[in-house]
């Protein structure tokens, strides 16, 4: 295995600048945590922004120097750089387009255009470093692009990303004029990871809706590769949270600090004093007036609380040179100045709120103190704080109560969760946190610690790790069956050597692309000029065979020298001869079946349907896709019931489904041609389910070649209908 390079938007370090050198520290939070191990035990080299602009050469090539001791590699951005791809389109774009607050987004050109500056910047930085066999791990919105530019450029790297906030949903992203761009980015990755299945069903939603690719369970099939989605709920280092409050709770009042000792007076101050912690980076997203507004609604629907509980309040400076930022933080301000107006006392304030970052040691303090934590943002990747609060509470003497709204709410589910814009709803969670009993707080608290300990950040960076190779394993084995060169000089080899040949093709996403409109589909020249150089190498045989009715492949093929093989092989035309009908039977079925597919039909717009002889087609590539999916379950569950003890069939292909006279398929078909036509050489090439029948009953010997991803019993397979005509082309000049 090659080392693994990890790209963030910035550094596991921070350098410090004063008067007369630079010092390295190491950066606070889960991503530099969760890693170290990986990092430091692999040889791997992280590569990210400084936080520093050098002033000079010189200074650049100290800050290298000193990073490269930490295994890092800086990328240095200008100061135009920053305000326009950090500060402008992760923060002021994407920032509140993933949040759901599309009111705040920026939509400017040159914004997008630093964006992807700097993520080829990145891209750039990771290649000159990336060696053969190399894993690389990008993190989050700041380098979403970052994926599909390697991709392009080095293709053999095996490439993972992590999105760390929320992941919006098809009507959300479908706002932003780069959203293609955007996606187009991630897929460049072999896998993809989020906190929970929420965002990643909106990305594959996003993916269907506006780039138009298949996605299979958690696969995503591109023409030439397969991405993969799963989700890794990010962890906390529940051991470090656990040690130093296990060390804080143990120590006497006097080797207390001053903040855990002003605590104490305060609990002391009154009997069944208790505390509610709110700890937030000061963001439109943390639902912080909200949180406000509830908390008053509760002093004044509970005044029996009044001097008897407070909420201290950590908010962390974030953007203060932004106008939101300062908008909020003054409404805060306000909301904060009138609760305690309104409730205070000489010797008592509701809310006790702190501007400031703390120390680390400090924030122990309060979480092993907080009675409760009120957690409420309007919408959160994930959020640690809460699982951080749980992992403080050694006694588990506390409550969470949550937002629905944040990813750790599908993990803490016995949590009190709460919808953050329901200002009553959240009052009566902290009621209700305030006056649980010591066994329900406790069983509660102690099963959230339990799965939290076990899924700490180091099981998260491990199982992504895990996941990765898994991927990549899977990729080789999709490689394995791709037609190479080897095979294809393996196929032209027994094609040229052999006496009498036979090429059963498929038509519609072998031969020719999609189209909505399936009469769209004809053939092209190129096409044509295929088939006939096929058609005339001696002792070769060309088989068309397809769904398709035979008038239809009759106006396209007829006066072709080919044989056509209509309807799933319900119809047979030989070279020069008619028509031939393989299984006569009557079509008296179809006037019950016509009115449940047409009431399909006014219920799904842009569906319809396609009768032949012996079946009729419901079509639903024009309809929405989520809502043709749906409908197309519906209908296979109607029909199913329609045709019980028929001599019926439904079958389903690509954005279709088929209602036929059973026994007749493409494998039978072929079967039977076989039979009068015998040859040393036989090839086939399909593209969906109903190919299958054919891949199975020819001989073993065969070269059967699927057309897409997709499992099947085929022995090989190309991306598309590209690759086959190209195939083709080969096989026919090697002749």
């Amino acid at each position: 295995m090659g080392r693994l390079i990890i790209a963030s938007n910035r550094l596991p370090v921070k350098i410090e600048k004063n008067e007369n050198e630079m010092i390295v520290t190491p950066s606070a939070g889960g991503l530099a945590t969760g890693l170290k191990s990986y990092h430091k035990g692999n040889d791997s080299v992280w590569i990210g922004w400084p936080g520093i602009i050098p002033e000079s050469e010189e200074e650049e090539k100290t800050v290298t120097t000193l990073v490269k001791e930490e295994q890092c590699l800086p990328v240095f951005l200008t100061e135009e750089l920053i305000s326009m791809y950090y500060d402008g389109f992760s923060n002021a774009t994407l920032w509140p387009l993933f949040h759901y607050f599309t009111e705040y987004i920026e939509y400017r050109r040159r914004y997008w255009e630093a964006y992807l500056k700097v993520n080829e910047m990145f891209a750039d930085a990771i290649i000159a470093n990336a060696k053969e066999n190399d894993r690389v791990w990008v993190h989050d919105y700041q380098l979403l692009l970052v994926p599909n530019i390697l991709r392009k450029k080095r293709p053999d790297l095996k490439i993972g990303f992590f999105l760390h906030i929320p992941f919006p949903s098809y009507e959300i992203i479908r706002v932003l004029p780069w959203r293609e761009e955007i996606i187009e980015g991630l897929l460049g990755a072999d896998l993809i990871g989020f906190h929970t299945y929420d965002y990643a069903r909106h990305f594959m939603s996003s993916v269907k809706r506006l780039l138009g690719y298949d996605v299979d369970f958690n696969q995503i099939k591109l023409e030439n590769r397969q991405v993969f989605i799963d989700v890794f709920p990010m962890g906390i280092d529940y051991k470090k949270f656990e040690k130093l409050a296990t060390e804080i709770q143990s120590k006497s009042i006097q080797e207390r600090s001053r903040v855990h000792q002003d605590i104490d007076r305060f609990l002391m101050g009154m009997p069944d004093r208790q505390l509610i912690l709110s700890i937030d980076r000061l963001d439109y997203t943390k639902g912080i007036p909200e949180r406000l507004k509830a908390f008053r609604h509760f002093l004044k629907e509970h005044p029996e609380y009044i001097e008897k509980v407070s909420l201290i309040m950590l908010t962390v400076p974030s953007r203060t040179d932004v106008e939101q930022y300062q908008n909020l933080k003054n409404e805060v301000d306000v909301l904060v100045g009138n609760i305690n107006g309104e409730f205070g006392r000489l010797n008592w304030a509701p809310v006790i709120y702190f501007y400031r970052s703390m120390p680390f040691e400090n924030l122990i303090e309060l979480y092993s103190s907080a009675d409760v934590a009120l957690l409420t943002p309007l919408r959160d990747g994930m959020n640690l704080v809460a699982k951080e609060y749980i992992a403080s509470k050694v006694k588990q003497r506390g409550v969470l109560v949550l937002s629905e709204m944040a990813g750790a709410a599908k993990e803490l589910g016995e949590a009190i969760s709460v919808n953050p814009n329901n200002i009553v709803q959240t009052a009566d969670a902290i009621y209700k946190a305030l006056t649980m009993n010591d066994e329900d707080r406790t069983k509660a608290m102690r099963t959230m610690q339990r799965r939290i300990k076990r899924y700490d950040i180091y099981k998260w960076a491990s199982e992504f790790m895990k996941a990765l190779e898994h991927t990549i394993d899977r990729q080789m084995d999709y490689h394995a069956r791709k037609v190479s060169t080897r095979i294809k000089s393996s196929i032209t080899k027994d094609f040229t050597n052999s006496k009498s040949r036979i090429i059963f093709l498929d038509y519609d996403g072998t031969l020719q692309r999609f189209f909505d409109n399936p009469q769209a589909a004809g053939p092209d020249e190129e096409l044509y000029d295929l088939l006939n150089s096929l058609s005339k190498i001696e002792n070769t045989k060309l088989v068309l065979v397809s769904g398709r009715d035979r008038e239809t492949f009759d106006r396209w093929f007829g006066s072709k020298n080919y044989t056509l093989i209509a309807e799933h092989g319900a119809w047979l035309k030989n070279t020069g001869e008619g028509w031939k009908e393989r299984k006569p039977v009557n079509s008296e079925w179809k006037e019950n079946i016509m009115p449940v597919l047409e009431s399909y039909v006014d219920r799904t717009p842009g569906s319809l349907i396609e009768e032949k002889t012996y079946s009729l087609v419901w079509h639903y590539r024009k309809a929405d896709i989520e809502l043709g999916a749906l409908r197309a379950l519906e209908l296979v569950h109607d029909m199913s019931n329609l045709i019980f003890n028929q001599d019926l069939e439904i079958m389903e292909g690509k954005k279709v489904i088929e209602v036929k006279v059973s026994g007749i398929n493409k494998g039978t078909a072929a079967a039977e041609f076989l039979m009068d036509n015998p040859a040393d050489f036989i090839m086939a090439l399909g593209d969906d389910w109903t190919d299958e029948f054919l891949f199975k009953e020819l001989p073993e010997s065969s070269h059967t070649i699927k057309v897409g991803t997709e499992n099947s019993v085929a022995k090989y397979f190309l991306n598309n209908y590209k690759e086959v005509r190209e195939f083709l082309d080969e096989l026919r000049k090697a002749k």
